[in-house]
């Protein structure tokens, strides 16, 4: 994580599946976090002005602490997801109308 996150303009963090989290593809959910989960310690080595993005629905603990994910001056997750839908509904809108 650490050299992933070096230098890093913007940390975009993704959904753990929960299918994912049983049987042998994650040991324990407190292992994948303390490995791979975003907390402030792993987060000190992207830049301090770093934005936090991750498109929901969020696995608290898991993918991404509660204080990071909560915190709207370094998180736009609340944003993303908000326009998240608003551009999947024009993409499906201009499909179904054969781009015109």
């Amino acid at each position: 994580m650490a050299e992933g996150l070096a230098d890093a303009d913007i940390v975009m963090m993704l959904r753990l599946q929960t299918e994912r989290m049983q049987g042998s593809f994650v040991p324990s959910i407190r292992e994948y976090f303390h490995f791979f989960g975003l907390d402030k310690a792993k987060l000190k080595h992207a830049k301090p002005d770093a934005l936090i993005m991750h498109p929901g629905p969020m696995n608290r603990g898991v993918e991404i602490d509660s204080e990071i994910a909560d915190d709207l001056n370094i998180s736009a997750i609340s944003e993303q997801v908000e326009m998240g839908v608003a551009v999947r509904m024009a993409c499906l809108d201009l499909l179904t109308r054969g781009g015109n």
